[in-house]
């Protein structure tokens, strides 16, 4: 798969603050991996993309924090167990924001701070179960098959336009494998 652009992404396109954190999206790979403490993914089932939506009735990205010692690839199992009941089958690494925090203390004690990379891909799962929804996890009350403008939508709805640029992204990613495929 090519390596996309984010010119025409005005959300990824400039830097994006969470609470204390400011991050940078880059399509450019992780040079340090070290610094790696998140990863997340834009799922899919076939043709249709996955969403899901927590406790607090908002739609979210779909992964999370590494617990310690854990590599971001057995995190992203886990996260996609707990989170929407899938396994997952292929992943595609397509980007990761560089973050820094202001927080006096990191998020947990065992990842990178105040700087940290959360790793950004989209791949085909397989549902299998409901969301495990472990206690000290986000709670999700509702997994969704959808079609790409969908998905968009749902993120533009709630002024995240930031995980709809990702799906975007991920959209854009999924149509140039399918025209490579057809032609190498």
């Amino acid at each position: 798969m090519t390596n996309p652009t984010i010119k025409h992404l005005a959300a990824l396109s400039q830097p994006i603050v969470w609470g204390p954190v400011k991050a940078r999206f880059s399509v450019e790979a992780v040079d340090d991996e070290s610094l790696i403490s998140n990863i997340s993914i834009i799922p899919t089932v076939g043709d249709k993309y996955v969403v899901m939506k927590i406790d607090s009735g908002l739609w979210e990205l779909i992964g999370g924090t590494l617990e310690p010692y854990e590599h971001y690839m057995h995190a992203l199992a886990r996260e996609l167990r707990e989170e929407i009941g899938a396994e997952l089958i292929s992943y595609h690494i397509f980007g990761h924001f560089h973050c820094k925090s202001n927080a006096a203390l990191p998020y947990r004690p065992h990842i990178p701070h105040p700087y940290f990379i959360r790793v950004v891909g989209v791949g085909e799962v397989k549902i299998v179960s409901t969301p495990l929804n472990p206690p000290d996890g986000e709670q999700v009350i509702a997994v969704e098959l959808v079609d790409y403008t969908e998905a968009v939508r749902r993120f533009e709805d709630i002024g995240r336009t930031d995980l709809a640029d990702l799906y975007r992204l991920a959209h854009e990613m999924m149509i140039r494998q399918r025209e490579e495929g057809e032609h190498g």
